[in-house]
């Protein structure tokens, strides 16, 4: 063992020196250590050693935590105690229960979405070993009544293994139902017996999934709060959007939930979320260089965000009719992808960092008006043999509705970056195709050399970056380009990246990765409650004057390209609509 000396100040009588007689990387935090000083004497010159039984330098006392500072590195140390106390917590999660409880189970969502979902975590092992599903409705239904209606729907449609059949055995074999009212503490109490007993005394960690009415939503959080909630692990709760019906609203919402649950617990979904439109997007504005310094207002023209469906309401308009498509998709969807496609560089990937940024751009959004927005409503119409009924004719939707089924918003965004330039929101049912993506258009080239006698529409041939989910998940980029031959004609054509080509395999759904994050507590892909207030201020003043004047919406045919007046809309800023037939 070696001594290290350095020198100390020296007094006037002698001169003092440090000896390190151990290695600070090696030595338990908690441990009393020998040290050593070496003083010369002041007869003879010669040097004594005096112990003493103190920490060194850098060593964790009694009353701190087991990290501490390497003084040579200045870098924290893991010591033995924290070593131990990661293994500790490791053995208590391989001790925990995962209980997800579907409040809600008898309805479309729970057995299309939810379950399948579900399912597919399980058959890719993404949920823990100890794991079980509650369903909780008010319908009266077994055990194995439940597990009948959701196998309809379940499908290994990732890579067909030969155990499907197994895989959905075992997976129904964790499958349970418990019948009572949401508003009832005495049938939760049932309901956390039951949980309890499926526990076996390990860790609980609860999630529950609001897949009911929002008007359900608070009866059912204090029922699950204060009767079958975890009292060793985490409780969450995944509520279904709509978060409200206006700013109002939805801060009373907010107020109710919080009077049980912390912002931390609560995870509000809304499926479009999940999409890997969203995921893409956050790849490539932030690990490709090309694209980084083109992101303002300096290089971009306007940027649209479709979402546009070919059916309409079939049946399905109760719900609809209530709220339209601008509560239904704009603010709780489009927003949210706008404001990812505008913010600023996150610190870092984290989710309060990222939701941090996006609260920044939806308060610099200018609030909507009826000037800037134009609605529409779908009506009935022939085509050959076939016909398409009108919005009014759905048994569910009252004859008078004035509920829109399309709407088109101009917005802008008042800050350094973005200041002028107009982003399209463009929303509808029953239209010509199925479509949702983001269309960047650029600039034109200043001074372009190809401006005259070129044989080129230069408007059309601008730069085009498209973002699509659907109809084929796709990232392309429109360039132009020299058509081969003797003349100077110029042709847009795309560099494309089709994801199906590019990966085969099939992804994830949306539920799935949602559903993933909750059981993590990863909040990236949900919606805080300020990011929720700034998105409704957007929307908020036009819902109300929208049923105050009690406006018209324009009708346009079942299946078409939507109403007119969005190319007039679109006109009034310089934007060109997208052409859908690319």
């Amino acid at each position: 063992m070696a001594l290290r000396l350095s020198p100390c100040s020296p007094s006037s009588s002698s001169a003092a020196f440090s000896c390190s007689s151990f290695d600070h990387e090696t030595i338990p935090a908690r441990t009393s250590f020998t040290t050593w000083s070496c003083q010369r004497s002041k007869n003879g010159g010669k040097f004594e050693l005096k112990a003493s039984n103190v920490h060194p330098p850098g060593a964790v006392s009694l009353q701190t935590e087991g990290t501490r500072t390497n003084p040579l590195t200045a870098n924290p140390v893991k010591t033995r105690e924290k070593e131990s106390s990661l293994a500790f917590r490791e053995s208590r999660e391989e001790e925990s229960t995962l209980s997800i409880v579907v409040l809600g189970a008898s309805g479309d969502l729970a057995r299309n979405k939810i379950f399948p979902a579900l399912f597919a975590l399980f058959y890719e092992d993404h949920l823990p070993e100890n794991f079980m599903i509650f369903g909780y409705a008010r319908s009266t239904m077994t055990h194995d009544e439940l597990r009948k209606s959701i196998s309809k729907n379940l499908t290994c449609r990732i890579d067909k293994r030969e155990n499907c059949s197994e895989k959905m055995d075992q997976f129904l074999k964790r499958c349970f139902y418990h019948s009572g009212q949401y508003s009832s503490e005495e049938h939760f109490l049932e309901l956390d017996k039951i949980l309890k007993e499926k526990e076996a005394g390990r860790r609980s960690n609860r999630l529950y999934y609001l897949a009911t009415p929002p008007s359900l939503f608070v009866d059912a959080v204090r029922c699950a709060r204060r009767r079958a909630s975890s009292l060793s692990g985490w409780t969450r709760v995944i509520v279904e959007k709509p978060f409200g019906r206006d700013l109002e609203s939805s801060r009373g919402l907010t107020r109710s939930l919080r009077q049980y649950l912390s912002e931390d617990e609560i995870f509000r979904i809304d499926h479009h979320l999940g999409e890997e439109l969203f995921e893409n997007l956050l790849a490539l504005r932030f690990s490709n260089l090309v694209f980084e310094p083109l992101w303002s207002r300096n290089y971009i023209r306007n940027v649209q965000l479709i979402f546009s469906d070919d059916l309409g309401m079939e049946g399905q308009g109760r719900y609809f009719d209530d709220y339209g498509i601008i509560r239904d998709i704009l603010q709780n969807h489009l927003i949210h992808l706008l404001a990812l496609f505008a913010m600023e560089t996150p610190v870092s990937l984290d989710a309060e960092d990222i939701r941090n940024e996006k609260v920044k751009v939806l308060r610099s959004i200018k609030p909507l008006g009826l000037q800037d927005v134009v609605v529409g409503q779908y009506k009935g119409c022939s085509e050959g043999n076939a016909s398409y009924p009108a919005y009014t004719d759905d048994p569910t939707v009252s004859k008078n509705s004035l509920t829109p089924t399309f709407a088109a918003a101009t917005l802008f965004i008042n800050n350094a970056r973005w200041d002028g330039v107009p982003f399209m929101m463009i929303a509808g049912k029953a239209l010509q195709s199925k479509r949702a993506e983001i269309r960047v258009q650029f600039r034109h080239v200043p001074g372009n050399l190809y401006n005259r006698n070129s044989g080129t529409d230069l408007d059309k041939a601008t730069n085009e970056l498209v973002i699509r989910v659907q109809p084929d998940e796709a990232i392309y980029l429109k360039i132009n380009n020299k058509v081969p031959g003797l003349g100077k004609r110029l042709d847009c054509s795309d560099l494309n990246l089709l994801f199906k080509t590019r990966y085969p395999s099939e992804g994830p759904d949306a539920y799935e990765r949602l559903l993933l994050d909750a059981t993590k507590g990863e909040h990236r892909l949900f919606i805080r409650s300020d990011e929720l207030d700034a998105a409704w201020a957007v929307f908020t003043p036009l819902l109300k004057e929208l049923e105050r004047r009690k406006v018209q919406p324009e009708l346009y045919p079942y299946g078409s390209e939507g109403p007119v007046g969005v190319h007039y809309l679109a006109a009034r800023h310089n934007v060109r609509c997208a052409d859908f037939s690319n």
